[in-house]
């Protein structure tokens, strides 16, 4: 036996990855406040020992060497006999004097509660997570129930699901070793508990501590059994000492992992309801997600490679603990190259869920209700389940999707489908339900943390880019980007920032609740405020939630391409979109054209929405000034007037967003006539001008861009039209301020594109599907 504090990581050929870590953790990390929960650990000498000593290693070698892992009914049969043998051979007796002696020392006469973990030679290594491959006990009390857990766990080393990965790893079955883990719990049972990972899982994005949490023991979480809350923290902030969580998102947390009340040799923990209003509270402070975001990057930087880690908050005594710490194994592996996945068409949504990768498959849906019907699944099928266990390992590598009513994006299964190149969606609520057995589907993880599952076999596109073989263009290529969920990933395109961030997207989706609604939610009737309610779970403040959300929204997308520019484009929706939002309909006109009346500046400067504006104002305040992302610039839409463009300068300035000051830039859109004729004028209250093509061409033209009517008449390479963007260029390179275009036009029209070339445009602004494609005929063209 070993004491968990005498451990480091030179010690993974004694006690296994697991135990060197805990180790190493508790040794050199202690004093920079990582709290780990102490222990000892068997070593896998020991192991070796007791299997040779039953002459079990040349049994375990004879059923293992030739086992072809793909016959399922040969697989289970090996694992059954080896599992079968271990458990009927005797334990050493001075294995059992060792732990008998380690247990005294450590419990020292009082009862204490334990969890018996895993922890094999080839184990949480940096290619290879073994994740779930092997069993764990939990609130294991008493030295023969210790035992007891501790000969189960050995045979464990031969589940089906931990002989299958290692040979779809690559690893010798015969030198593999285990060590066992025996260590203190927390009392998370009364607290909550998850697991955090030191980079976006999805993306790989580098500069964020990815944390899910839930309630009582952190096994619901690991295994996939709740949907648990998720949130963002922003390491640059973590350092600066500024406000770093970028997004918080409620989980349903139904149920919770506690302590038996009743112990039993086979029953330690039991499964219960989460009570419905704890359910719609965060599972953890601001304060914890912060606390833990700074231990995630002490351990991130000690081991000098990105982290998956699980984590526990004892509920007696308020205070974090790491529990474990193992290498992340698929971003932190990624090349310098991006695959992107794109569907053709669409089809009616089946259901909806959580996205693990970025990736799209297209299958027979088998619905799979226990391990005994796995053979079920061939190759090319869409796994669907209430929630997968990692004893289904064998057979996930034959799926080309992955659903699940069940689990988050940091369980056991989402880490495999990673690891495996699956697309899956997790945690859908009603998969079993609304899948049919036999139905082909197509599962989406292409669209943002929004996994989608869509009816039938859908055409879908792949395009792999080589992030090192773009050349130099004369102009800034920036993005469009209104979704959050995506900015982590778009990121990885190459690019020069955001041209328009539009916050209607963030409006529409994250909160979904008209401004006015929440600023008069006293004055709601029933049903509305019922409605509000369910949109603002995990707040209690129905202003300070759209606040938040928008800055939430806002902060995600700066950060993903901090330190390049993101536009914000403050909001322009037009009175239909907005009377579509819970509780619009009472604040909203009736409008003959809502595209022509009562947006953009406009709404801004009006006394009716002015204090909604101003909600918009303090979102953006808390994203430059709170959270210190600088980068943040802000456009102002549909200025019809010169006097309208000031009137909206004083009102920024009044809500303490100063055009200069701490390096904000303030961009008008150059969508009307009037601001291209105008132009110099304009910008006498601006830092330059982004041309939208799209209300340039209505506008110039006289068109409804709606109307299908007229729409061959709609072209932004007419003259009259390009009049306009060159009148507006002119006058901001005269000026020496940005000029950008933010639309589809140049990717769509290259003539479009290498005319603007041509006038001096700075930037284009392009939907990221569009962006490498534009950057290669730039390139060329420029050649």
């Amino acid at each position: 036996m070993i004491e968990l504090a005498e451990l480091g990581m030179q010690d993974i050929e004694v006690v296994g990855g697991k135990n060197a870590s805990l180790g190493e953790m508790i040794s050199k990390l202690a004093e920079l406040g990582i709290r780990v929960p102490g222990g000892f650990a068997t070593t896998a000498a020991a192991y070796r020992d007791f299997l040779s000593s039953n002459a079990l290693d040349e049994h375990i070698a004879k059923l293992l060497d030739d086992l072809n892992v793909g016959d399922l009914d040969a697989l289970t049969a090996a694992g059954l006999e080896i599992r079968d043998a271990i458990l009927a051979a005797p334990l050493p007796e001075r294995l059992i004097a060792d732990i008998d002696s380690a247990w005294q020392a450590m419990s020292a006469g009082l009862e204490i509660a334990v969890a018996v973990r895993s922890s094999a030679t080839a184990e949480d290594l940096p290619d290879a997570s073994f994740a779930g491959q092997q069993e764990t006990f939990l609130n294991v009390r008493g030295l023969d129930h210790l035992i007891g857990a501790l000969h189960k766990v050995y045979a464990s080393l031969f589940t089906d699901r931990a002989i299958a990965y290692r040979a779809h790893q690559g690893f010798d079955h015969n030198q593999v070793a285990l060590s066992v883990g025996v260590q203190t719990m927390v009392r998370s049972d009364v607290g909550s508990a998850g697991v955090m990972f030191t980079l976006d899982t999805e993306s790989g994005f580098r500069d964020v501590v990815f944390i899910t949490a839930s309630y009582g023991l952190g096994e619901t979480v690991v295994q996939g059994l709740v949907n648990p809350d998720e949130f963002y923290v922003y390491k640059p902030a973590l350092e600066q000492q500024k406000h770093p969580i970028l997004r918080k998102n409620i989980g349903s947390k139904l149920i919770k992992m506690i302590y038996s009340e009743h112990l039993t040799p086979g029953k330690t923990v039991d499964t219960v309801d989460v009570d419905e209003a704890e359910s719609q509270v965060f599972s953890l402070t601001d304060e914890a997600i912060i606390e833990l975001s700074r231990m995630a990057v002490t351990i991130e930087k000690h081991y000098g490679r990105p982290m998956d880690i699980e984590w526990g908050l004892d509920g007696t005594d308020g205070k974090l603990y790491i529990l474990q710490a193992r290498p992340e194994t698929v971003q932190s592996r990624s090349g310098r190259s991006i695959q992107r996945f794109t569907l053709k068409g669409r089809s009616s949504v089946v259901t909806t869920g959580r996205s693990i990768g970025n990736k799209i498959g297209s299958g027979t849906a088998k619905i799979i209700r226990s391990v005994k019907e796995m053979d079920r699944i061939q190759t090319g099928d869409i796994l669907v389940s209430d929630m997968t266990d990692p004893d289904w390992e064998p057979v996930m590598k034959r799926a080309a999707g992955i659903v699940t009513n069940r689990g988050g994006r940091t369980c056991h299964a989402a880490i495999l489908a990673r690891e495996l190149g699956i697309p899956a969606v997790v945690g859908c609520g009603d998969a079993t339900e609304t899948i049919k057995d036999g139905q082909d589907v197509t599962v989406s993880c292409a669209e943002g943390d929004e996994g989608i599952v869509y009816d039938g076999k859908l055409d879908f596109e792949q395009q792999q880019i080589e992030l090192d073989s773009l050349p130099d263009i004369p102009v800034k290529l920036m993005m469009n980007v209104g979704n959050p969920d995506r900015a982590f990933d778009f990121a990885n395109i190459p690019n020069h920032g955001v041209g328009l961030a539009r916050l209607e997207f963030i409006i529409n989706r994250m909160i979904g609740v008209h401004p006015q609604a929440l600023l008069e939610y006293d004055k709601l009737d029933d049903s509305t405020r019922e409605a509000v309610d369910e949109q603002m779970a995990g707040y209690n403040d129905p202003v300070q939630f759209y606040i938040d959300k928008l800055a939430e929204g806002v902060s995600t997308i700066a950060a993903a391409f901090a330190p390049e520019p993101v536009i914000v484009r403050l909001s322009d929706f037009k009175s239909n979109e907005y009377a579509n939002l819970i509780g619009g309909e009472r604040y909203e006109p009736k409008e003959e054209n809502p595209m022509l009346g009562f947006r953009g500046a406009a709404r801004y400067v009006s006394e009716s929405f002015r204090p909604c504006f101003e909600l918009e104002c303090a979102a953006i305040r808390k994203v430059r000034n709170d959270m210190g992302l600088r980068n943040v610039q802000l456009m102002i839409p549909f200025v019809r007037t010169v006097q309208q463009a000031k009137d909206v300068i004083d009102l920024l300035i009044a809500n303490g967003l100063e055009r200069g000051k701490d390096e904000l830039k303030i961009i008008m859109m150059s969508e009307l006539p009037t601001n291209a004729l105008l132009a110099d004028q304009y910008l006498q209250h601006f830092d330059g001008m982004s041309i939208g093509s799209n209300d340039m061409t209505q506008l110039t033209l006289g068109l409804d861009r709606d109307s299908a009517l007229i729409a061959d008449l709609f072209d932004e390479r007419d003259d009259a039209v390009k009049a306009m963007l060159a009148m507006t260029i002119v006058a901001c390179k005269k000026q020496g301020k940005y000029i950008g275009i933010c639309g589809q036009g140049p990717s769509d029209h290259p003539d479009l594109a290498l005319w603007l070339l041509e006038q001096g445009i700075e930037s284009m602004s392009l939907n990221p599907d569009s962006v490498v494609e534009t950057w290669l005929f730039l390139a060329g063209e420029s050649v």
